[in-house]
């Protein structure tokens, strides 16, 4: 009876122990239209790639000290933001950008987990770009790395390109590429703080400036957590000018600052291509390191 007794704990602990080793490290996994991503077994972040969707984004983007949303979802001031996302308005005269499918979406061939391991996951997608009774002007490839460098970071890395199936007009906009929505209670008008790479804050100071990162963080339970964007320097009109707002957006774009207000025009058969850097953080800026951080990723060889 002892000796049974004891091969029973020691079965109960070897079991119980062993999940905790399978999730340590970074794990996705695929549910239909959606990939689920966790970090040391608690998740971080779904992206979404429906074909009822404007275009695919990450939400929620959780931060590494509290777990809840660095990011907001289609919030009643703003309903066509979705958290983390890349779109644009005034293409060929389709919307890509704001809410109405039938404007212009951003449609994903299918998102795939290419690679995976403990210290590393890659998102890849093929994305393309329709309307109703219009040829589509651009197909978009896209390569996501997620991984941590660290405790307290996690790095999201977007490669992006733009194939232009169509000469291409793009109109000056401020509806334009890589964005993200912050969750309101990070926001400026709440609290938080922009801040940009030369140390101007808050929307008066960091709109239209061209500045090679903005980070945006704020206070949550006594602590500070927030959510970066880093321009890579190979990046067509590097470094772009940011569109920010107090209540909790930002993107860096040339678009709505084009030379003489003069549309932007790309040739069929181009491509243009953008790396983006996502730093999800605990701390505020100068406890995370931004700086350095984008001094790291501006000496990251190209391949």
């Amino acid at each position: 009876m002892k000796t049974n007794f004891l091969l029973l704990v020691t079965v109960f602990i070897f079991l119980s122990g062993y999940p905790a080793e399978a999730q340590k490290g970074i794990n996705a996994t695929q549910t239909g239209k959606r990939i689920d991503v966790t970090i040391n077994g608690k998740f971080f972040t779904s992206y979404h790639f429906a074909d009822n969707e404007k275009y695919p984004f990450f939400f929620p983007v959780n931060g590494p000290k509290t777990g809840s949303s660095v990011t907001s979802m289609r919030n009643g001031e703003y309903p066509h933001h979705s958290s983390l996302f890349f779109g644009c308005d005034r293409v060929n005269g389709g919307n890509f950008w704001q809410e109405g499918l039938e404007r212009g979406r951003i449609v994903s061939k299918g998102a795939l987990i290419t690679e995976q391991d403990a210290s590393h996951v890659v998102i890849s997608d093929a994305c393309d770009w329709v309307r109703p009774d219009a040829p589509s002007p651009v197909r978009d490839r896209r390569k996501i790395t997620i991984t941590t460098p660290r405790e307290g970071l996690v790095q999201i890395d977007f490669e992006i390109s733009l194939d232009m199936l169509q000469d291409v007009t793009i109109e000056k906009t401020n509806h334009s590429l890589f964005s993200i929505r912050m969750d309101p209670d990070l926001s400026v008008k709440f609290g938080g703080t922009m801040v940009n790479a030369e140390g101007e804050s808050a929307e008066k100071g960091t709109f239209g400036k061209k500045s090679a990162w903005i980070d945006f963080y704020g206070k949550r339970g006594g602590f500070n957590e927030g959510i970066a964007i880093l321009q890579h320097p190979s990046n067509p009109d590097y470094p772009a000018p940011w569109f920010t707002r107090d209540y909790g957006f930002f993107s860096p774009t040339s678009l709505y600052w084009p030379a003489d207000d003069k549309a932007t025009l790309i040739g069929k058969g181009e491509t243009v291509s953008m790396k983006y850097r996502v730093l999800v953080h605990e701390g505020d800026t100068q406890a995370a390191g931004i700086a350095a951080e984008f001094e790291k990723y501006s000496n990251q060889p190209l391949h």
